[in-house]
């Protein structure tokens, strides 16, 4: 092992599962699984592979508000349908990501997609939620919406994998979408036998997701499917072999140091701030949209 190797916390076991609506059944690693210091990433719902039954009426969660923070969904099996009351809508497919900054308020609602819905099938995504550091809680929404086809890749030698960066960067490739704070994401694509390194800063907070397949962390500890690999904060290097056709999800990023006020669908810094949001919910001040 490197003098610099960034050394695993501990390899965790998903939480109990459930449901989100009645069309996403999630573990949820943290903040209420397990108590993971992972700022800026505040919340991590997996949604492990399942087999949703065909079905005419789609699946999932109804209108619902966002205040202060990102909500990122990363669709690895099915399809999710969204709309806002801004008007935006779309379908995330397998490989694509939404990256939706909700900032100063927004109204929500996802569900499966039609055709996926009556087909039925497999089923898996990951939903993190995203915190926006003080001065840019108030923001205006917006959407980074990336098919798989458009996410920056780089490609691993003696084609052994594929390293899609979704935020920040690896090696010369950038991210696909901009972020407020300094934010590694990437989905390693592994092929058995790949072995690919990772340097991420000391100070951030890091995890692996293993979406499917099984891994070897530093030539020593081994994590299977379903699994969150936890990092301590030491070190800058990791390695990983692939000991079957994997995928990982890699998550790293920077501690926003400052307080934390959450509630529901609201993340914000000061106990008054949630107030404010549920008020102005309250009072239709996040549009409208249909359920």
């Amino acid at each position: 092992m490197k003098a610099n190797t960034k050394q695993i916390a501990a390899i965790l076991n998903p939480p109990a599962p459930h449901m989100v609506g009645d069309g996403f059944r999630v573990h949820n690693f943290f903040p209420s699984g397990y108590k993971l210091k992972m700022s800026p990433f505040f919340m991590l719902d997996y949604n492990a592979k399942i087999e949703f039954s065909a079905r005419n009426e789609p699946r999932g969660v109804g209108v619902h508000p966002h205040r202060g923070f990102e909500t990122v969904t990363i669709a690895y099996h099915g399809a999710v349908a969204h709309h806002d009351s801004a008007g935006n809508s779309g379908i995330i497919y397998p490989g694509d990501i939404q990256w939706m900054t909700a900032a100063s308020g927004i109204l929500h609602k996802e569900y499966h997609e039609e055709q996926f819905s009556k087909k039925g099938g497999p089923f898996q995504m990951v939903q993190l939620w995203v915190n926006l550091p003080a001065k840019d809680k108030m923001s205006t929404p917006k959407y980074q919406g990336v098919k798989q086809s458009e996410i920056q890749q780089y490609i691993l030698p003696e084609n052994t994998g594929v390293i899609e960066v979704i935020a920040g960067e690896y090696k010369d490739k950038k991210g696909s979408v901009s972020t407020f704070s300094p934010i590694e994401m990437y989905n390693a694509r592994l092929n058995q036998g790949a072995k690919v390194d990772f340097d991420l800063p000391a100070t951030y907070n890091t995890a692996f997701v293993i979406i499917e397949g099984k891994i070897k962390v530093n030539g020593e500890e081994i994590a299977q499917t379903d699994r969150m690999v936890h990092f301590k904060n030491e070190g800058t290097h990791i390695e990983v072999e692939a000991l079957a056709n994997s995928v990982v999800l890699v998550l790293s990023g920077e501690p926003i140091n400052e307080p934390i006020a959450a509630y529901g669908p609201f993340l914000m810094n000061k106990p008054e701030e949630i107030q404010q949001a549920i008020a102005d919910y309250n009072e239709g001040r996040f549009g409208y949209l249909e359920e």
